[in-house]
């Protein structure tokens, strides 16, 4: 069917003829996509993409003398550090177990030499024949008591076997004091000692002791234990001294037990050791 041509347009285009079917009802138009809508044509499909390449090596470092110099200065620093640090710890280990190999034998040294907590000092340097000339101008006599003690762990009874002595400064005396073994197995003891007041050690010397020394006795066996001492001259000369004129000498005997080192010490008191065991 041909459609009528407007009276407006021009008898040249009146010519030109439509094409039939051009404007026909019955063709079929493709629908636009609506903006932002998905449409699945070949240029939506998704598609694999192909790992990029990798990246190109980095160029070679150039060698830095200065650089390698200072790790190999570092290097040596840091062995330097450690090889100190291995030889402290080693001889900080030695001077410990060497400290507690000597402590009893130093501690009992520096009492003796010192008098520190009313220790007698027992120096031999003071024993000369000059030393041991009796002082008279001090006017009276010191008099020197003695106690004994026995430790309640010891079957032993030890007493003194006099009371009393009475010394010029620079006199020597003798006393004896008695321990007896009261159980039916051998013991060793060991005793300790002090004098008070504890200012006079100093001055207080001993030339011969049973103190610190192994005691062995065997059951039921009595002993008699000699002390042999003397007050030091210079005492008159120290006016700390000008109103002592009474000393006590005290010893206290402990049943002796043996350390980790082997060492005979008294297992209780000052000087006793926990990680010791009983003597045989």
């Amino acid at each position: 069917m041909q459609r009528s041509i407007p009276r407006f347009v021009s008898p040249a285009l009146r010519s030109v003829r439509t094409p039939i079917g051009a404007y026909s009802p019955c063709r079929r138009v493709a629908p636009r996509p609506l903006a932002g809508s998905f449409s699945r044509s070949a240029s939506t499909a998704p598609t694999t993409q192909a790992p990029p390449p990798p990246p190109p090596p980095p160029p070679p470092r150039r060698p830095n003398p200065a650089a390698e110099a200072y790790q190999r200065a570092r290097e040596a620093q840091y062995k330097e550090r450690n090889r100190s640090l291995l030889l402290y710890s080693a001889a900080t280990i030695l001077v410990v177990t060497a400290g507690s190999y000597l402590a009893v034998p130093l501690y009992r040294v520096f009492c003796s030499a010192t008098g520190y907590g009313g220790t007698p000092q027992t120096d031999q340097s003071r024993f000369g024949p000059e030393r041991l000339v009796a002082r008279t101008d001090l006017g009276s006599r010191i008099r020197v008591t003695f106690n004994a003690d026995a430790s309640d762990s010891l079957p032993w009874s030890f007493e003194p076997q006099q009371k009393e002595v009475r010394v010029l400064p620079g006199e020597t005396a003798l006393a004896f004091y008695t321990a007896t073994n009261h159980s039916d197995e051998d013991i060793i003891g060991i005793a300790t000692y002090n004098v008070t007041p504890m200012n006079i050690a100093p001055y207080f010397a001993k030339v011969e002791c049973f103190c610190f020394e192994e005691q062995r006795l065997l059951a039921g066996e009595e002993v008699d234990l000699p002390v042999f001492f003397f007050i030091d001259r210079d005492f008159v000369d120290d006016p700390l001294m000008k109103d002592v004129r009474e000393v006590t000498l005290s010893y206290t005997f402990f049943r002796a037990r043996r350390d980790s080192y082997g060492n005979l010490v008294p297992a209780e008191g000052p000087l006793a050791v926990a990680d010791s065991v009983p003597a045989s």
